[in-house]
Formats: C-alpha cells, sequence, structure tokens
C-alpha cells in the first residue's frame, strides 16, 4: 500500500486497501463510524479485508454513476501542510500525491467503490480489468476507443509500454515495484537500464504491444493481482510524447478530468478542467468542480480552525491527507454543526517505531526501546481515540489474517510503555549503544511525536538525539540506506487485502536499495524464503505462511516497535458536497466531491 501520508507516515494503500500513501480501504463512512469504540471500530475496517472483484466491459463503461444532488461549478479549496512528495506518477506512493493522481491521472485500471463501501477493479484507460489465460501467467488488456491527453493526443499502447519501460530507468526510485519485478526480476533495472529511452525494449515475451490498441503482460508465475496493482497511481500512464524524465515532476501531462495550471512546490497547486477527458470513457471520475486550488504550508490546527469557523472561501475547502488537530477534536465533536461536516473511517496503516538495522545492530536496544515506547501518548497526539488505536503487533485490522491478541511485547497491557522492563534489559548495554538518533518530520505531528517518542525512551535510559527532517521529504529521506538516523516512525498500509503487500514491500531483503520502503534494511534469509514460499501459495496456505513471517520478523529480528493504527477524522467546509469517506484512498473520496452553491 502506500506509505501513509495523512498524518506523515508513508503507505500505498490500494484498494480495499493507503493506503496508502488505495489506496486503501477502510470501513464505510458517509458521515462517520470511526469513533470510540475500539473493538467495534475493529470489526467495522475488516469489511476492507474482504476481496475485490474484477469489472467486466459492462461494469468498465462511462460515464460514472452521478452523485445525488451534484452540480458543476466553483473551486474546491484543499488545505494541506506539507508540500507534496511527487507529482510524477512513477514517483507515486504516499498517499498525499496519491490523492492528487486521481483528479490528474489514468491508468489501465482504476478501484470503484460503492455506496456500502465495496470497491471493484474496473478498465480504466482499458475496456476491463484484465482477462488472464495461461493459468494467470498472461494478461490482455484493450485499450477503450480515443481516450486522449490534455493536448489531445489519443493514448495508444506504445504510451502504456512506454509508463512500464520508464519504471526500470534510474531516475524513477520512489514509487511501486510490483510490476517491474513481477516482469523483470528483484534486479530488474539490469533488464532495461535506460528505461525505454534509449530506443531499447523489453521483449515481446515478457511485454507484447501487438496493434495499437492491445497490451500484453507475460509473467512466469500466476499474477492474479495484477488489475489491483495497476490501479496504484504508481503505474498512472505518462504519455511518451510528453515525457520530460527528470523534469516530469514539474509539469507532468494530464490524462484525467483536471490538469495542472499553476504549480509552485510546497506553495501552491492550481488544477483546471482538462477539456481532453472524456466522461463517457471514465467509470469512476467526475467533474463537477471547475477546478482544485491546494493550499501548502497551511498547519492542521490552522485548517481546522478555519473550518469551524466556516466562513468566506472555508466554506469551499477540505483538508487533503491531514486532520482535525487533537486539541480541537473536542470542540468538533460537541458541535452538531461541525461535526456532521466530518469523515471519519478505520485506516489500513500501521504506525511503527523503525529501526534502521544497519545502526541498530544490537537487539536489546531493539527491545528496550519497544517496551519503553509509550503509544498512549503517541495516540494523544493523533485526537485519542478519535485517531488511533493501540497496535499490539505489525498487521492492521484492515488486513486478513489479523491476530487481536497477538501481543508479544504486552502493548495492550502497557499502552504507556513499560519502562522497567526495558530498563532490566538495557542494563548491560553499553552508554554508547543507549544513544540513539531519531529522525522526525518538521510538522505538527511531527513535532507531538518527538516529544512522545523522546520522553518515553529518555525514561527508560536512552540518550535521544532528535534531527528535524522537512516533511514534504521524509520518507525520501529516511529511504536513503546511507541514512544517518537510528529510528523514525513509518507507516503502511496493504496496497490490496493480502498480507503479501504488508510483508514484501517493507522487509523483503531484495528490497534493501535506495528509495525502497524498506526503511529497516531487513535482510533476513528466513523471513525471505518465507515470502518467496507464500508468494507461490494458494490463499489458504499462504495465510499460514504469512503469518510465520510475522511472528518471526517481530519476536526474532525485530525491526520495528508496533505503536498505533490509524484512524482518518477530517473536516469540510459547509458548501463541499458529496463527502464521505474513501475506503480505496483511507481520506476523504476526492472522485465525487462538488459545490452546492
Amino acid at each position: 500500500m502506500m506509505s501513509q501520508r495523512a498524518r506523515a507516515a508513508r503507505a500505498v494503500v490500494i484498494a480495499l486497501a493507503a493506503g496508502s500513501l488505495a489506496l486503501t480501504a477502510c470501513s464505510k463512512n458517509e458521515g462517520g463510524k470511526s469513533g470510540t469504540d475500539s473493538e467495534k471500530d475493529q470489526k467495522e475496517a475488516a469489511v476492507q479485508s474482504k476481496p475485490v472483484a474484477y469489472a467486466d466491459a459492462a461494469g468498465s463503461a462511462g460515464p460514472a454513476k452521478d452523485v445525488p444532488g451534484a452540480r458543476p461549478g466553483g473551486t474546491i479549496t484543499v488545505y494541506q501542510e506539507a508540500g507534496l512528495s511527487h507529482l510524477d506518477p512513477g514517483q507515486i506512493y504516499v498517499s498525499d500525491s496519491g490523492q492528487v493522481a486521481n483528479l490528474l491521472f489514468r491508468r489501465l485500471t482504476q478501484f470503484q467503490e460503492d455506496d456500502k463501501g465495496d470497491v471493484t477493479v474496473v478498465g480504466d484507460l482499458a475496456t476491463d480489468s484484465g482477462k488472464s489465460s495461461d493459468g494467470g501467467r498472461t494478461w490482455t488488456y484493450t485499450l477503450k476507443d480515443g481516450v486522449k491527453d490534455e493536448n489531445g493526443d489519443v493514448l495508444t499502447s506504445a504510451d502504456i509500454r512506454h509508463t512500464v519501460e520508464r519504471q526500470y530507468a534510474r531516475f524513477i526510485f520512489d514509487g511501486p515495484t510490483y510490476l517491474q519485478t513481477w516482469l523483470s526480476g528483484t534486479d530488474y533495472r539490469k533488464a532495461l537500464p535506460g528505461g525505454g529511452f534509449d530506443g531499447k525494449h523489453l521483449p515481446a515475451s515478457v511485454l507484447d504491444t501487438p496493434d495499437d490498441k492491445t497490451v500484453v503482460f507475460h509473467f512466469d508465475q500466476p499474477r492474479p493481482d495484477l488489475p489491483q496493482t495497476l490501479a496504484m497511481p504508481g503505474y498512472a500512464v505518462v504519455p511518451a510524447k510528453g515525457d520530460t524524465k527528470e523534469r516530469y515532476e514539474k509539469k507532468p501531462v494530464a490524462t484525467g478530468p483536471y490538469k495542472i495550471a499553476e504549480n509552485k512546490a510546497g506553495k501552491i497547486l492550481k488544477l483546471v478542467r482538462n477539456t481532453g477527458w472524456d466522461p463517457k470513457t471514465d467509470a469512476v471520475r467526475h467533474q463537477y468542480a471547475d477546478g482544485f486550488t491546494f493550499q501548502f504550508g497551511v498547519t492542521e490546527s490552522t485548517q481546522t480552525k478555519r473550518l469551524i469557523a466556516d466562513e468566506g472561501d472555508n466554506r469551499n475547502a477540505i483538508q487533503l491527507t491531514g486532520g482535525v488537530d487533537a486539541t480541537q477534536i473536542q470542540d468538533v465533536i460537541k458541535n452538531p454543526d461541525v461535526n456532521k461536516r466530518t469523515v471519519k473511517g478505520y485506516q489500513p496503516y500501521v504506525m511503527t517505531l523503525t529501526f534502521n538495522l544497519d545502526r541498530v545492530k544490537n537487539k536489546k536496544v531493539r527491545e528496550a526501546a519497544t517496551y519503553a515506547v509509550n503509544s498512549k501518548s503517541l495516540i494523544a497526539g493523533e485526537g485519542g481515540a478519535y485517531g488511533g488505536d493501540v497496535a499490539p503487533n505489525l498487521f492492521a485490522p484492515t488486513l486478513p489474517g489479523y491476530e487481536p491478541a497477538y501481543d508479544p511485547y504486552g502493548r495492550l497491557k502497557t499502552p504507556q510503555g513499560n519502562v522497567a522492563k526495558a530498563k532490566e534489559i538495557l542494563k548491560d548495554v553499553p552508554a554508547a549503544e543507549k544513544k540513539l538518533v531519531f529522525a522526525y518530520a518538521n510538522s505538527e505531528p511531527g513535532q507531538r511525536r518527538k516529544v512522545a517518542v523522546e520522553d518515553a525512551l529518555s525514561k527508560a535510559g536512552f540518550d535521544v538525539v532528535a534531527k528535524e527532517i522537512d516533511a514534504a521529504s521524509y520518507y525520501e529521506q529516511i529511504a536513503k540506506l546511507d541514512n544517518p538516523y537510528d529510528m523514525y516512525i513509518t507507516g503502511w498500509g496493504q496496497d490490496w487485502p493480502s498480507p503479501g503487500t504488508v510483508v514484501t514491500p517493507i522487509y523483503d531483503g531484495s528490497q534493501v536499495v535506495d528509495g525502497s520502503s524498506n526503511y529497516s534494511h531487513v535482510k533476513d534469509p528466513k523471513v525471505d524464503a518465507l515470502i518467496k514460499k507464500a508468494l507461490t501459495q494458494q490463499p489458504a496456505e499462504a495465510a499460514k505462511t504469512w503469518r510465520e513471517a510475522h511472528h518471526y520478523l517481530l519476536e526474532n529480528v525485530l525491526p520495528a516497535a508496533p505503536l498505533w493504527y490509524t484512524k482518518q477524522f477530517q473536516l469540510s467546509g459547509s458548501n463541499v458536497g458529496g463527502a464521505r469517506y474513501g475506503t480505496v484512498s483511507s481520506l476523504i473520496d476526492i472522485n465525487r466531491l462538488y459545490l452546492k452553491s
């Protein structure tokens, strides 16, 4: 999934998925279902563990079903504290950019969710969700007729090939790697080091484009999850004609209902209608608003104050991935007129204190920090029960195979941390190993997390040195193999309902490379063997293998201390219509918004 970036974590969630940075699925919510009853919330969150359906051509035809009461016109204002991590689709693997990608870019397939929160993969650029053959090793896609980009150029199979092959280029380092590794192995860059820009291409035995409208993927083993994979923002189409490589971040070519009119990184992003987008070809998106104006640098506390006041242009505003400021939650829930403008849901993200195993090599140090850290204070900073629940392990309630009672470090019994146990473990550890460099994002949530981590670990006898990182590039910085940090808080959520989309991206030893989401640098032969085994098994047997990998990781490797499961609690202005919690994005469903007047 994506890295979670709602409140700063990284994860892509994809559907039923978050996602995050779904993009992830969460419980269905129209006005808000997630609240203060953790057991009830977690049961509702389990809806996200349901398999997604795959649609045929009839189910993939546009236009999208109208949102009741929707009308055209007006500009929606979007508040966000940190700037976007990326605008190049190939680099998108966090939820902030993923939300924007829903407005700008189309892919071969897309997630469609109904009013009950059920999710279906439909054909987006393709006529359907895909046709498999050869036991699931071959997948064929046919492109819809006449779909154009913002420049009026018709998208062809050559653009799909280009989109896939550019993922092999070195300048693409921050996006998903499922498709590339499935096609060419873990060392996929060697298969096409030029990324297709030098005129060399993947062979037809791997990726075939026999005509302008047909794309055929050939894998060495069945890939039943391909339709969900292709629906990720990271695989949105990049037209070959407009690709400027590293400079594509500045002005990507739109294929969705909106295009970029102005982009000042970290300050403002203005989207306007893309007149080249044809709603008759799109089964998911709408184009109700004239445009969206994203304002960056607006803190969560300021966002919340503005939206509670609900005056002037704030009536037309939403939060992107941020949520209601923790200190103002009571102001929101106690005011019926404000509370009815909230969107709540259980996200798929597990927030962890992630250890850099290249630097924190002593397992006793990791164990002591795991016992010492205070989940209760961290969750208080997120809004208490409205912001999250204590996480006893590395699997979220939204994931198939979740074990609510699996709690090897007693997190549920001592959510405030077990300082005495931590001190006992540390008693024979050299002083030099008790000094830990903690990286945190320079945002309001990041500051609160820093205080909570420093306080808890200091009480246990650690010397915590906090280092600030720019929030917009937080995940990019900690994803560097040679980063100067011992630990950092990260969040990950399923890309689709499978433990494989959690264990593989963040704990596979082949992913210990720059830009990877294996932030702890786990490279364990047993973990790698279990991943390989699970990926070749049928779901029932695979579930047992993923469970074994999960337990082994948490008990024997300990790459990260589980902290909390995230919930989203967002607010929008009174003139914004169509707001609901998105099971796919784990955020407000940005695809269906409109202004009431």
